[in-house]
């Protein structure tokens, strides 16, 4: 490794880095959420329906701690995916009382339409930059997401 990376950051670049990172992180709500009015769904119905693609079949218990949701919250958003056929209750198989919650056709079909809005929404931003600029981005906030998600 070179002497470059174990050189410490000032502050000041700290700085600007956390406040860039939170203040895009305000427009990407933002936008994700403009998006999300175009489709039958609210922005935590979206995101448990991200988690069970992600995963698979969850509890609502296992769903509720990975959403940082208590399981009330949680029963009734489920209860409104279930009137809108996104999720289905289902039995495990291994052990009749335990009640998963599985992505139907139609949860699946707005998780693929809604990223696809996200990126229509994202290469228009990045239109105004060249492919180097953008695949330069693209490694650093690699680079970002690893170092934080190994802390």
């Amino acid at each position: 490794m070179s002497e470059e990376k174990h050189r410490p950051l000032s502050p000041e670049t700290v700085n600007e880095i956390e406040r860039l990172l939170r203040e895009m992180s305000i427009i990407v709500k933002r936008k994700g959420r403009e998006i999300l009015h175009h489709f039958p769904i609210t922005p935590p119905q979206f995101n448990a329906l991200l988690w069970l693609e992600k995963e698979g079949d969850l509890t609502i218990g296992e769903l509720s701690q990975k959403m940082y949701l208590a399981c009330s919250t949680m029963t009734d958003l489920i209860d409104r995916m279930e009137k809108n056929q996104l999720v289905a209750r289902v039995r495990d198989e291994r052990d009749r009382r335990v009640v998963r919650i599985h992505l139907l056709e139609r949860g699946s079909e707005i998780i693929k339409e809604v990223l696809e809005a996200r990126r229509q929404y994202l290469a228009e931003v990045l239109s105004h930059i060249s492919e180097d600029e953008a695949i330069e981005i693209k490694k650093h906030l690699a680079i970002l997401y690893h170092e934080m998600k190994d802390i």
